[in-house]
C-alpha cells in the first residue's frame, strides 16, 4: 500500500479544465495533486512512474486543427523524452501496466480514445478502435446531461452509482462511434460502455436531442478498457463536486457534494488499497 498518494493532471497546448481537475482529486482523497505541463514531461522533469493516478482533462488541445486531440495523441505515442532512451508513450505503458488508473474528460477521453488506450481490446493499447467526432446538430453544446450507469461495467470509478448521474457538457466533437460493428458489439458485449445518455430518471439511454448532445452510437458517453482501470467520458466529471456547481443549487434541496466527486473518491480509494 503506497504511503502517499499521488495524482498528475497533465495540462498545456490547449487544456483549459487542469484546476478543476486537481481539486476534485483533492476533494476525492489524493495527499499530493501535481498539475504538470505536458512539456515538463517531454524533458525529462516530470516522470509519470512518480504518481499512482493520471487525469487528461478537457479543453481544445492544439486548437483541434488537426481534430480533437489528435496532435496531442501522436505528441504521446512518438515524441521522444529528452535525456531518456524512451518515447513518452513507455511511460504511459508502463503505468498501465503497474495497474494505475487514468481517467480522460472530454479533451481528454478524445485522447484516450485516439492513442488507443480505449478500448483498448485484448490489452492492445496503440491500436484505434473508435473515434470522437462531430456532433450530429452541427454546432457547439454547452449544458447539463442525464448518465444511466451501467452496473456489469468494470470500471472501478463508477462503484456506488445506484442509477446514474447527472454532469455538464461542453463540446463541439463528442459524438462517440466505433471503428466498425464489430467493434462496437464487443464494447456492448464485454459491458464496456460506462455510461449512456438517458432520461431524467436514468431508465432507458436516448437517441434523442438534446438529452442525447451529440448523437454518439448506442448513446454512449463514456467507456473503460476490460480492466476497468482505464475511463474516458465526454460530460465533466470535475465540474459538479459541489452542490453550488448545480444549475439549480438555489432552488433544490441538494447534497453537498456533486455527482462527478465520486469518480475521484472511487479512484483514490482504488489506490490506497491496490497500490
Amino acid at each position: 500500500m503506497v504511503q502517499k498518494t499521488r495524482a498528475i493532471v497533465i495540462t498545456g497546448n490547449g487544456t483549459n479544465c487542469e484546476r478543476e481537475a486537481a481539486h476534485a482529486c483533492r476533494l476525492g482523497g489524493f495527499d499530493e495533486t501535481v498539475i504538470a505541463h505536458i512539456s515538463d514531461l517531454l524533458a525529462g522533469d516530470i516522470r509519470l512512474d512518480d504518481f499512482h493516478f493520471l487525469n487528461l482533462t478537457g479543453g481544445f488541445l492544439d486548437g483541434d486543427d488537426l481534430g480533437s486531440a489528435k496532435a496531442q495523441a501522436n505528441r504521446f505515442k512518438y515524441a521522444r523524452v529528452d535525456e531518456l532512451a524512451e518515447h513518452l508513450f513507455d511511460q504511459l505503458l508502463r503505468f498501465i501496466n503497474d495497474g494505475k488508473p487514468i481517467l480522460g474528460v472530454c479533451n481528454g477521453f478524445q485522447l484516450m480514445v485516439k492513442m488507443g488506450l480505449l478500448p483498448a481490446f485484448d490489452g492492445n493499447y496503440f491500436r484505434q478502435e473508435a473515434t470522437l467526432t462531430f456532433n450530429d446538430c452541427g454546432r457547439f453544446q454547452d449544458r447539463w446531461v442525464y448518465l444511466k450507469n451501467n452496473p456489469a461495467s468494470p470500471s472501478i470509478f463508477t462503484g456506488g452509482i445506484e442509477k446514474g448521474i447527472y454532469l455538464p457538457i461542453r463540446h463541439g466533437e463528442g459524438k462517440f462511434v466505433a471503428a466498425s460493428t464489430e467493434a462496437l458489439e464487443r464494447i456492448e458485449r464485454d459491458n464496456l460502455a460506462v455510461l449512456k445518455y438517458s432520461d431524467p430518471a436514468f431508465r432507458t439511454p436516448t437517441m434523442e436531442f438534446p438529452l442525447n448532445p451529440n448523437g454518439s452510437v448506442n448513446a454512449i458517453a463514456g467507456i473503460c478498457d476490460e480492466t476497468g482501470r482505464l475511463m474516458g467520458l465526454m460530460p465533466h466529471p470535475e465540474a459538479f463536486v459541489h452542490r453550488v456547481n448545480h444549475p439549480r443549487w438555489t432552488r433544490e434541496n441538494l447534497p453537498e457534494e456533486g455527482d462527478g466527486l465520486i469518480l475521484f473518491k472511487n479512484a483514490a480509494e482504488y489506490v490506497k488499497k491496490h497500490l
